[in-house]
């Protein structure tokens, strides 16, 4: 079980204050990853650069995959370059895995022969886990899970919530905050943009 894995799951299973977007949610494991690292001594921060560790190799082939991903060269990478370098696409690959292992079921369309319909989480221990590690109020995954805009009850987690006291967990965890604020103000100017190039072929 991995911090990423476990934000997967409760981004599919919590209701939150927006929908979840697909690139939000990259960004988001990315940055649950690189906490993982850095929990396992896989990585360290000096200031916001990202560091190679020595510790064990993860057992999960993706978390392992990003271990090997790191930057071995100083002046090495930047969290936030971290981010958006192996957050593409990375919601895709993780519910592909989960999905390969049986921790997700698709139902097929009726209306829609060989489209499969959206994903759906099965009851499983890995589910469960990340269950009780939610409702436990465990800060880092809150505090991950509240940059997409997921909150556990009535209670926001702040940008450091209490019990995140590790200094490289908060630059991570504030990072990826800024990185999803990023991303949905370059969705909004497409957005306009798209909206200004389409009233012109309408003549408005």
């Amino acid at each position: 079980m991995t911090t990423p894995q476990d934000l997967l799951i409760v981004a599919m299973d919590v209701e939150s204050s927006r929908p979840v977007e697909s690139g939000d949610l990259s960004l988001a494991l990315a940055a649950a990853e690189l906490l993982d690292l850095l929990d396992g001594r896989l990585a360290s921060l000096d200031g916001d650069r990202v560091v190679p560790g020595v510790g064990s190799a993860p057992r999960d082939p993706l978390l392992a995959e990003a271990a090997s991903a790191l930057v071995r060269q100083p002046p090495y990478e930047s969290v936030e370059d971290w981010l958006w370098r192996r957050g593409r696409a990375l919601s895709t690959a993780y519910l592909a895995a989960m999905e390969s292992a049986g921790h997700v079921t698709r139902k097929h369309r009726r209306l829609l022969p060989g489209r499969p319909g959206p994903a759906t989480l099965v009851d499983s221990p890995l589910r469960r886990r990340a269950t009780e590690r939610w409702t436990s109020g465990e800060p880092v995954l809150t505090a991950l899970a509240a940059v997409l805009g997921i909150h556990a009850g009535t209670h926001g987690a702040p940008d450091a919530p209490p019990g995140v006291a590790d200094e490289a967990v908060v630059t991570v965890l504030a990072t990826a905050g800024d990185a999803v604020v990023e991303l949905e103000a370059a969705r909004q100017r497409r957005d306009i943009e798209q909206a200004a190039f389409d009233n012109i072929w309408r003549g408005e």
